[in-house]
């Protein structure tokens, strides 16, 4: 039996997840190893066709030609990671999921028939089964390195379900949004960078999208109260994970 083959895809997305696998270097020649790297189009043109023991995926779905590939790659996997917000909330682009997309296009673009594009921004769990997900915008090295590890030697990847506000805790770093006066989202965000805004004295933006019960309602008050305006907790949680913050404030 050959080694474990993994394939690594891109939808509508930055890269900055796929070049957070590349910035792993040492580790990834170590993982090369143990693993056949069968498809990554942004480390290599070199093809291996499926099945796939695991396929990570990056990027949001867009059209109905990534609805098509995205099953087609889920047939071909064994196991199927999504990586980054776009994957994991529909990124930043699910803020056409809040407007009219045709509109945007008749402005940006010269000649928006030749357009061929969904009207809302997803994540591949909205349309085929997905066993784990990393989160954040990028990924953290450590998270993905643990999980692939994990999978390697057959057991289940530790993906906690804390908060932000847990990790700093855990490290040691005192509150920016209490001492400080600092508005900060890590409340409601959920864990996996390693608490890397507070470390650094500024809040956390959320980039990791929201907790498994995140309570906003509590903390919006809280945000206002430390000077962020209606407009500004508006647009801090717009941004990376737009579509999962909207859904959890709407709920509550």
């Amino acid at each position: 039996m050959g080694a474990p083959t993994l394939a690594v895809w891109k939808f509508a997305s930055c890269d900055g997840c796929q070049l957070t696998v590349l910035d792993c270097e040492d580790e990834l020649l170590t993982l090369a190893d143990q693993m056949q790297i069968a498809t990554f189009l942004e480390a290599s043109s070199a093809v291996v066709d499926g099945p796939y023991d695991v396929s990570l995926v990056e990027g949001s779905i867009t059209t109905t030609a990534d609805e098509r590939r995205i099953r087609e790659i889920r047939e071909q996997s064994k196991v199927l990671v999504t990586i980054g917000a776009c994957a994991t909330a529909g990124g930043v682009q699910a803020l056409r999921n809040f407007a009219d997309v045709g509109e945007f296009a008749s402005v940006v673009y010269a000649k928006p028939e030749y357009i061929d594009t969904l009207a809302t921004s997803t994540p591949a769990s909205a349309h085929v089964k997905v066993d784990y997900q990393l989160q954040g915008c990028p990924i953290d090295r450590g998270q993905l390195l643990d999980t692939l590890a994990a999978l390697l030697v057959g057991r289940k990847p530790w993906l906690p379900a804390k908060t932000v506000c847990a990790e700093c805790k855990l490290r040691g770093v005192t509150c920016v949004l209490v001492a400080d006066g600092i508005p900060c989202l890590g409340p409601v965000t959920h864990a996996g960078c390693g608490a890397l805004c507070p470390r650094h004295r500024r809040g956390c933006y959320g980039c990791f999208g929201p907790a498994a019960t995140p309570n906003t309602a509590a903390l919006i008050p809280v945000l206002r109260h430390d000077g962020m305006s209606s407009g500004d907790v508006d647009r801090v949680f717009a941004t990376f994970n737009v579509a999962n913050f909207a859904t959890e404030r709407n709920d509550q």
